[in-house]
């Protein structure tokens, strides 16, 4: 079984650092998912209405992005990471997921948040991995979560 640990992660980097110690537990491969243009501080303020997060996330608009994983095919199981954005996950998860054939992999969703719970989260991102199984999917607040949810991952596998 070949496992993918994609993700994307902005300022405070709490995403990165959880994807890169699933990474070591898992022996996984990483890749950063990362936009075309980058998120500044004022573009990620969701208190701000004018804010890009909020208009991207009001607009259902696409968010681009650099880059493509490689042989994306040859991976069993992906572990799709992003912070928690109104309850789901970004806009740039959709674009990414847009562009790869998901059919029989299994996803694992690990997600940051500041104070949100997963929500619907799954259910949201689903359309945008058609034929894929959602094994899991959680917040993340804590090592010892992490620990936890990276367990139930191995146990799986």
């Amino acid at each position: 079984m070949k496992t993918l640990i994609a993700y994307f992660s902005v300022e405070t980097g709490r995403t990165r650092k959880a994807a890169e110690a699933i990474a070591k537990l898992t022996g996984g491969d990483l890749y950063e998912i990362k936009p075309v243009e980058e998120y500044t501080k004022a573009d990620i303020n969701w208190k701000n209405p004018l804010a890009r997060c909020n208009r991207e996330k009001a607009g259902k608009k696409d968010v681009p992005v650099i880059g493509k994983v490689e042989n994306f095919g040859g991976y069993d199981t992906v572990c799709l990471g992003f912070p928690i954005w109104y309850w789901a996950a970004p806009n740039i998860i959709n674009t990414f997921c847009k562009e790869y054939n998901w059919a029989g992999k299994k996803v694992y969703i690990f997600a940051t948040s500041g104070g949100s719970n997963i929500g619907k989260t799954a259910e949201k991102l689903m359309p945008y991995v058609e034929g894929a199984e959602i094994v899991n999917a959680e917040v993340l607040k804590n090592t010892e979560e992490l620990k936890n949810w990276v367990s139930k991952l191995k146990d799986s596998l």
